[in-house]
């Protein structure tokens, strides 16, 4: 098993959605930095005001899986449902 790692975007669709990314984005990176087995969670505003970049990293299948159950069940979770998350997921050889 390797580590897993997640290069993308999300996309909002309108200000609105631009507006509950920038307001629940904040801790939603905090808590995700603090979970076991992530290695890197970088996500952050790109030249356009409506797409923020991601690029992360976890040290295992089973560190992701942890962190999309937290996600899943988190205020962010619960509150960016309509904004489109463009991204690839890739398992590094172990």
């Amino acid at each position: 098993m390797g580590k897993i790692r997640v290069e993308g975007r999300l996309v909002c669709a309108n200000e609105a959605q631009a507006e509950i990314a920038r307001t629940h984005l904040p801790e939603h990176i905090r808590l995700s930095r603090a979970e076991p087995g992530n290695i890197r969670f970088d996500l952050a505003p790109s030249d356009d005001p409506l797409v923020w970049t991601l690029s992360e990293v976890f040290e295992s299948p089973e560190a992701f899986a942890a962190h999309q159950a937290r996600t899943k069940a988190s205020t962010w979770g619960q509150v960016s449902g309509e904004i489109t998350r463009d991204f690839t997921v890739t398992e590094d050889e172990a």
